[in-house]
């Protein structure tokens, strides 16, 4: 089911259109990624499924201390929510420039990006004392938490080459062996609407250069089309779970 009361509160039914900001408990520090009870639920239900080889990649969201986790023979992994979908709204181009964005515009992006079809699973714990791949994409100005350059640092780390998430990914590098293959990954995480048609390459946002150059947009027709690309992404990608989930129950 596509659709459930009370923020996808019954079984396995996924609301795509629940913002998580709506049942994350209020506060300075509280944060939908690690406090919306419903994301976590979903990102459960989503994610328990079986591997491309076939054995089942089954999340706990039991074991003290992580978010979700699983252990088996494949290994024991401990896995955050990522809010994937970077919308320059309140610290980029749109809040530097409010004369060519309305409130309303703004808060439409940013609810949009607070449903689950923004929303993805990453390792989270450090290693090597090093940023996670979280952390890392966020800190780096030619990735900017841009979810379509991240697509194609892992692209790159599947394919042997190299990317400004390159040494961030290989400390990962069991979590991303579990999928076999780029395209293992972006069929279980459904992604495939964030490549370009019939390809297997991403297809991007903004105008790309190989991240030789900050990845905020610049002027008001780049972020304009950064923005309709982010929005029509979500939407599809919310429409392709919807479908996934309807297979759950």
């Amino acid at each position: 089911m596509n659709t459930a009361s009370a923020g996808g509160q019954v079984g396995t039914s996924i609301d795509t259109a629940f913002d998580f900001r709506s049942d994350t408990p209020p506060g300075k520090r509280r944060d939908p990624d690690k406090d919306s009870p419903t994301l976590r639920r979903y990102h459960k239900a989503l994610w328990s499924k079986p591997l491309p080889g076939g054995q089942l990649f089954n999340l706990s969201d039991e074991v003290r201390d992580h978010y979700l986790h699983h252990r088996s023979e494949l290994g024991e992994f401990s896995l955050t929510s990522d809010s994937a979908m970077q919308t320059f709204t309140r610290l980029g181009f749109a809040a530097e420039h409010p004369e060519l964005c309305s409130q309303a515009m703004n808060e439409e992006f940013f609810s949009l990006a607070y449903t689950i079809g923004a929303m993805i699973v990453f390792p989270g714990e450090k290693r090597d004392r090093k940023r996670t791949i979280n952390q890392a994409r966020g800190c780096l100005r030619n990735i900017a938490d841009r979810m379509d350059l991240t697509l194609e640092c892992i692209r790159r780390h599947y394919a042997g080459d190299g990317s400004p998430l390159a040494g961030t990914l290989a400390r990962y590098g069991d979590f991303f062996a579990l999928f076999e293959n780029f395209d293992g990954y972006v069929n279980f995480f459904l992604l495939q609407d964030l490549l370009a048609q019939g390809e297997s390459s991403v297809a991007f946002f903004m105008p790309f250069d190989d991240f030789r150059t900050p990845a905020a947009p610049k002027d008001f027709g780049t972020y304009s089309a950064f923005r309709q690309r982010s929005m029509d992404f979500i939407h599809a990608r919310n429409t392709r779970i919807a479908k996934y989930a309807d297979t759950l129950t």
